[in-house]
């Protein structure tokens, strides 16, 4: 693992934690393969029965990586999640569509299916791909200073890939979530059924490992089988394959964009996405 994520355990709780504070945690191919590696660990460990998902500095995650000098959009990687092809000598929408299919869609359906069950302790700002790593957590735990929002329509995109929206929020409230890109905060967000406990910014740690110990103090298989169950129950409502569907949608925007500007985001930063 490279030291962009950190492991750590804590009694039966396993904290994996996304260590790239100067760049808001910002993903990048090299910090997914990271996370994921951590995931396996604390899933081939016995000792291990819950796992957190945390962000370190001041935000959980700002996103992709889309502006720094760590971007490594054009690099190869060993293919995990998916059994698609390199993307790195691939042209036009070919190479998009498989790298966000492994690194994104793929990873982030692998970590949901994770056999034991997953916190994500979410702090400050948990924007556009940080959503994905909390939406595929089973809880939310987050402060009272967290805000989330899904600014992408403004790229000319509907939605992350992840598209877990309807699902998360409801469909009403999933319209003027992307509609308007506006960020919400942990009240608005606890009181839409998005996260499980809001805390102060102080007790954000404790009481995320507090609420992973009580959950570990349960049978290891009957977690799993639990989440299972769960996962297969919003799945036939139509989880899994709205999210297949719209990551369609998803790149036939980004080649929208290629076509008609001057790159895939629309010409779009991480500077010109922030809110006005």
């Amino acid at each position: 693992m490279t030291n962009w994520v950190v492991y750590e355990q804590r009694g039966p709780v396993a904290w994996v934690t996304m260590n790239r504070p100067d760049a808001a945690n910002a993903q990048t191919a090299a910090m997914t393969r990271a996370m994921d590696e951590a995931f396996r660990r604390a899933v081939d460990d016995d000792e291990i029965k819950v796992i957190v998902l945390a962000g370190s500095g001041k935000h959980f995650s700002g996103g992709h990586d889309i502006g720094t000098e760590q971007r490594d959009i054009h690099k190869d990687f060993e293919r995990i999640a998916t059994t698609w092809y390199p993307h790195e000598d691939k042209g036009g929408a070919e190479n998009l569509f498989a790298r966000e299919q492994e690194l994104y869609l793929g990873m982030c359906q692998r970590w949901r299916e994770l056999p034991k069950p997953m916190i994500a302790s979410v702090q400050g700002a948990c924007i556009a791909g940080g959503l994905m790593l909390a939406w595929c957590c089973d809880l939310i735990v987050c402060s009272d200073d967290a805000v989330f929002s899904d600014p992408v329509v403004r790229m000319g995109i509907p939605g992350v890939e992840y598209f877990a929206h309807v699902h998360e929020l409801g469909s009403r409230r999933a319209r003027e979530f992307l509609y308007t890109g506006a960020r919400i905060d942990s009240k608005q967000a606890e009181a839409w059924g998005m996260v499980n406990r809001v805390v102060s910014r102080d007790e954000l740690v404790s009481s995320t490992q507090e609420l992973a110990e009580r959950i570990a103090k349960m049978p290891r298989f009957a977690l799993a089988l639990t989440k299972k169950a769960i996962n297969q129950a919003e799945n036939r409502m139509g989880r899994q394959d709205v999210m297949d569907a719209t990551f369609g949608l998803h790149h036939l925007a980004h080649a929208h964009n290629a076509l008609s500007s001057s790159d895939h985001l629309a010409g779009h930063d991480a500077k010109s996405m922030k809110d006005d």
